[in-house]
């Protein structure tokens, strides 16, 4: 059951290492802001995690209607950061931005916003898997799902710091980032026909 849970989460979480580079990108070099990406992805995975469990008991905290419409977050997000990168092109990136780099990244919060809006998908695939697999294979798949978050983190952190990689996303970095925001966001609005997309 370790095996199956281990693919399971690689298969419906591939896309979170590219993210996860881009993040570990945006706070190279920044006091504490691999601890604040962990924790947000910490925060976000569980939050999949509970919801998940939850409806695999029987019970609904979102309607499957309601998931399409979590691509609004990285959306959101990615407009954000994409305003925040022109503002700062253009020489007026005012205090917020002086925050932000003396905080070296994203707050854990936000990361956690786009882990759980990116797993919105993965919530659907887990409850079918978490009701059949009954209580004690719900918990070796969370203990395992936990387990492999940290693993994803090393690795994003660890391609985000590969020299080639490294200089790639110091220079377009700012410009990925919000791209790849907003295009998840499209993504999921549109592949759940959100707004009747």
């Amino acid at each position: 059951m370790v095996g199956q849970a281990a693919g399971l989460f690689a298969v419906t979480n591939i896309d979170d290492i590219v993210i996860l580079a881009l993040l570990f990108a945006q706070g190279a070099g920044q006091r504490g802001s691999a601890r604040r990406i962990m924790v947000g992805q910490y925060l976000g995975f569980t939050a999949i995690l509970a919801v998940a469990v939850a409806a695999a008991f029987g019970a609904t905290f979102l309607p499957e209607a309601a998931l399409p419409y979590l691509g609004l977050l990285p959306l959101v997000l990615g407009l954000k950061a994409a305003w925040q990168a022109w503002r700062a092109r253009r020489g007026g990136g005012g205090d917020e931005e002086e925050a932000r780099a003396k905080e070296g990244g994203p707050s854990p919060l936000e990361v956690a916003a786009v882990t759980f809006a990116n797993g919105g998908d993965n919530i659907g695939v887990y409850i079918p898997v978490f009701a059949a697999s009954g209580t004690g294979g719900m918990g070796v798949y969370a203990g395992v799902f936990l387990v492999r978050v940290a693993v994803w983190c090393y690795a994003g952190r660890f391609f985000a710091t590969r020299p080639v990689i490294a200089r790639v996303l110091a220079r377009w970095g700012h410009i990925l980032l919000p791209l790849v925001l907003i295009a998840i966001g499209l993504l999921i609005l549109i592949g759940g026909d959100a707004f009747g997309l």
